[in-house]
């Protein structure tokens, strides 16, 4: 009998969150999806017909109070937001550099098999660019983590997907970018816009089977 695997998802929610659960949903080699949410999941976005997914509302500020359920084969951290959208920057900091190197703690602590999450393009720890510059300090401190097997970064650039929120320099972003891409040829490529499907189908390449 082929070997089913477990996993836990977090930013559930989010435009890579939800390609990824329902990817993940549709893959025979998981029996068992388990997402940590900050409220409850609406099922019309997500296919589950085999009732694979097992969603948990928490308090993300005592996540670590859910050790427990880190104790799965594959961990999947798609936890970020914006300054904007957290108020400052100490609470953007809260959510896309401590939320996730506390999720990388407990899936050390679980023994996971592997922990995979989502960084960005430019990552930079020295970068004068503060959302860069976290970005780059949580990739050095869950990648220079003692223990933790199998750490693998995404750094997508620009995602092309609908939000429910208004990003407005986003949307401005994203038209410039899809009217150049047909010329964005060599080192230009990387900066292309990607499709949530695609990161998602990048960061489950990523796990170990």
């Amino acid at each position: 009998m082929t070997k089913q695997y477990t996993a836990i998802v977090l930013g559930a929610t989010g435009l890579v969150g939800k390609a990824l659960v329902n990817q993940l949903c549709q893959d025979d080699r998981y029996e068992r999806i388990t997402c940590l949410v900050r409220a409850p999941l609406s099922k019309a976005d997500y296919h589950d017909p085999l009732n694979k997914l097992h969603p948990l509302v928490i308090n993300f500020d005592e996540l670590q109070d859910y050790q427990g359920y880190f104790s799965v084969d594959h961990v999947y951290c798609c936890l970020g937001t914006t300054i904007k959208k957290a108020g400052s920057r100490k609470a953007f900091r809260r959510v896309d550099f401590e939320f996730v190197h506390v999720s990388a703690q407990l899936a050390r602590a679980q023994r996971a098999k592997s922990f995979v999450w989502i960084s960005s393009l430019g990552a930079n720890a020295k970068s004068k660019n503060f959302y860069l510059r976290v970005k780059g300090e949580v990739e050095n401190a869950i990648l220079t983590m003692p223990q933790l097997n199998n750490a693998a970064a995404v750094r997508p650039p620009l995602l092309d997907g609908k939000r429910k929120e208004t990003r407005r320099g986003e949307s401005i972003a994203l038209k410039i970018l899809r009217f150049l891409s047909p010329v964005m040829k060599g080192a230009l490529a990387k900066y292309i816009p990607v499709p949530p499907h695609q990161v998602a189908n990048q960061m489950i390449g990523l796990q170990v089977f």
